[in-house]
């Protein structure tokens, strides 16, 4: 028998320094388990399936991510009542932003969408053990006017297969970056931050796996002094055989926004 189906789109945010990333897995806690969980105790009996618009590493936030929710039978009539009781049942650090109707043809995963991911992070010091969830420390001094010029390069359509994870001969490694670059972090901030810190952001279409945390572990090699802007060039090449070795803490990662078009 035939069962009416209701779709929405959530808009959420998460620490995810105690998580296991997005992704549901066996004995581990990760954001999708507990959303699912949190929604299965307030929807009572009403069945329901969710989907996320992306894949989160483990110990990487998001200050808005995005999932679809689909409903059988019966529609959400309250939205300001459906998340406020949301919120009030889900852990301190997941938030539920917004929520609204979408329709049948909208899809959460396969629909084009702009990410805008930011990498905050100090160097030459070591800073309060609170900074820890949100902000990478690297202790060695860093050139980080060589690093803005370096994050420029990233920019515009290249071959990033240096800066998937396990890349194989068999993907496609073609990707648009919209905008690449270092400034001053102006936007997160606590009293227990270090006097000056930054914020490399990235924004496109898709990203693969570990590629943001892949790129700026060669900004820090660049700020080190162990690479150089020409070997940036390099990598990005149609014929480049690099392979990137050092990969970025994942607790300076934060999904920053998530906007379909």
């Amino acid at each position: 028998m035939f069962e009416k189906r209701f779709y929405y789109l959530l808009k959420i945010q998460y620490l995810g320094y105690r998580f296991h990333g997005w992704q549901k897995q066996p004995d581990v806690k990760t954001i999708h388990l507990m959303i699912d969980r949190t929604l299965k105790y307030i929807l009572g009996e009403t069945r329901f399936k969710t989907l996320g618009a992306g894949r989160t590493d483990a110990m990487v936030s998001a200050n808005e991510a995005a999932l679809e929710l689909f409903i059988y039978k019966e529609p959400i009539m309250d939205f300001d009542e459906f998340l406020k009781l949301f919120n009030h049942n889900l852990p301190q650090d997941i938030r539920a932003l917004s929520i609204k109707e979408v329709d049948k043809d909208f899809n959460v995963i396969q629909d084009s969408k702009i990410k805008e991911y930011h990498y905050v992070f100090s160097e030459g010091q070591k800073n309060h053990p609170f900074c820890a969830p949100i902000l990478t420390t690297i202790l060695e001094p860093l050139d980080v006017d060589l690093m803005k010029k370096g994050a420029k390069l990233f920019q515009g359509s290249h071959n990033f297969k240096t800066y998937c994870y396990k890349a194989t001969d068999k993907g496609e490694y073609l990707r648009t970056i919209d905008s690449s670059e270092i400034f001053n972090n102006t936007i997160y901030r606590a009293n227990f931050f270090p006097e000056k810190s930054y914020v490399f952001k990235i924004k496109g279409k898709g990203f693969m796996r570990n590629q943001i945390r892949l790129m700026f572990g060669c900004l820090i090699k660049l700020g080190r002094g162990e690479v150089t802007l020409d070997y940036i060039r390099t990598t990005l090449k149609e014929d480049s055989t690099e392979v990137m070795d050092y990969i970025a803490p994942a607790s300076g990662l934060i999904l920053h926004s998530i906007n379909f078009e």
